[in-house]
């Protein structure tokens, strides 16, 4: 749980590989964020098939207080990660065979301020011309909108659920024998309560 950017993509043919990780581990040395070079350079027969070599290419960063950010891609120039080859790297049946390339980094604890300048760093590569068929899906709406307030807003909603959440194991212990559903939907039902009496005060 936590706010979280999801993306896929491939690396588009023509585009020199070396030139983005360059690009990207100037501005992780600049920002003081870690960060690890894999392959700067695919193979050089074409390789356009689901089939890939089990090695990874590009880069990945990871900013303060937040998950890894992959930049990397099979030799069959589709985006993964290392967390993603290693798990399904071998996958050859769905839906196993697509998570392979579903990347997503949760940015809830690093702040809005990095997951601003995340989002910033995909629309700069890709109206650089490094992806195709890319896509992202930003939880917090900035990709889509740009407005700062409503990733804020967002942002909130989703430290709100994670303090009531964190509230409510520790303070609502699970009864004899009750099945981890129950115990679920009822700090659920604890929480909306809990909502709706701060809505009660609010408009009081």
């Amino acid at each position: 749980m936590g706010l979280s950017i999801h993306y896929n993509g491939k690396f588009r043919q023509g585009v020199c590989l070396s030139e983005m990780i360059t690009e990207i581990r100037d501005i992780a040395e600049v920002c003081k964020w870690e960060y690890r070079v894999y392959n700067e350079q695919f193979p050089e027969e074409d390789n356009e098939s689901m089939e890939h070599d089990g090695e990874l290419y590009g880069i990945s960063v990871t900013p303060p207080k937040c998950e890894t950010v992959s930049f990397c891609f099979l030799s069959n120039r589709r985006m993964s990660g290392n967390a993603q080859l290693g798990f399904w790297g071998d996958a050859d049946k769905k839906p196993e065979s697509d998570y392979l390339y579903m990347l997503s980094v949760k940015t809830q604890f690093a702040g809005i301020e990095v997951h601003k300048f995340i989002i910033q760093l995909f629309r700069h590569l890709e109206k650089k011309g490094y992806f195709e068929d890319f896509h992202l899906d930003d939880e917090g709406n900035y990709w889509e909108t740009g407005d700062e307030k409503l990733l804020e807003e967002k942002f909130k909603l989703y430290t709100d659920l994670l303090e009531n959440f964190s509230l409510a194991i520790e303070t609502v212990p699970t009864r004899k024998d009750e099945p981890f559903e129950k115990y679920f939907e009822r700090i659920i039902d604890i929480i909306s309560e809990r909502k709706r009496n701060n809505s009660k005060r609010k408009e009081e």
